[in-house]
């Protein structure tokens, strides 16, 4: 008796073992599928802290990240073809900084950002009138791709194509008259682009290059001194 009294407590917590065991599988599996939901959120998350953190790398100022164009590509292998995606992304603060990026990838999020990183590598810095316009007209090209760029008053707004239209958003520009002629390909329209916004020069800049006053500059107009100095007070990069 003692002997199966021993082995009748031996069984009981095997089975009540067992019994929460399978509670603990029960919840364990409730808990599964409440976590997966939870990954997918924390996933959603991690996007977004990647954009802050790339935020911060350039100094802690916030980006306009415009999208441009997203392309299909494929890759003929052995067996069939393998498809991908191009994006083409423009960054910029806003205030006078703006660059292009370029990035390819299976998943399309994962090119954008390749993308997003290459353009913030390669920004430049645009001189602007009075923080709105451009200092003066200037011409751009790449291949095929030609661009005209005027400066334009104040309530005039952003008249430019779809990839152009992108750049100066992201620049800052508010006021700005635009041309593209020879193609529609945005790769060459935003290469044009910057080509023509590199020639951009200040009034300042260019005194400060040839050693002179920024009113001596602006007095060759048939401006009087006094006109020349206002002027060259109230020019705002």
């Amino acid at each position: 008796m003692a002997d199966e009294t021993n082995l009748e407590g031996a069984v009981a917590p095997v089975e009540a073992t067992g019994g929460e065991q399978r509670e603990g599988r029960g919840r364990g599996r409730g808990r599964g599928g409440n976590d997966r939901g939870g990954d997918r959120g924390g996933r959603g998350g991690r996007r977004d802290d990647r954009r802050g953190r790339g935020n911060d790398d350039d100094g802690g100022e916030e980006l306009i990240e415009k999208l441009v164009h997203i392309n299909r590509v494929s890759k003929t292998v052995k067996g069939g073809k393998r498809f991908g995606f191009a994006a083409l992304v423009v960054v910029g603060d806003g205030k006078g900084r703006v660059g292009f990026g370029h990035g390819k990838a299976r998943e399309v999020p994962e090119a954008i950002t390749k993308a997003t990183a290459s353009a913030k590598k390669k920004m430049i810095r645009v001189a602007l009138k009075e923080g709105r316009t451009l200092h003066h007209d200037g011409k751009g090209r790449f291949g095929a791709g030609k661009v005209n760029l005027r400066s334009a008053p104040q309530g005039t707004g952003i008249i430019a194509g779809g990839p152009m239209r992108a750049v100066f958003e992201s620049l800052g520009v508010a006021d700005v008259v635009t041309k593209s002629v020879g193609t529609s390909n945005p790769y060459n329209m935003i290469r044009a682009t910057f080509d023509a916004l590199q020639e951009q020069t200040s009034p300042k800049s260019v005194a400060q290059r040839r050693g002179k006053k920024v009113a001596d500059l602006l007095g060759r107009g048939g401006a009087s001194a006094v006109e020349a100095e206002a002027a060259a007070d109230a020019i705002v990069e």
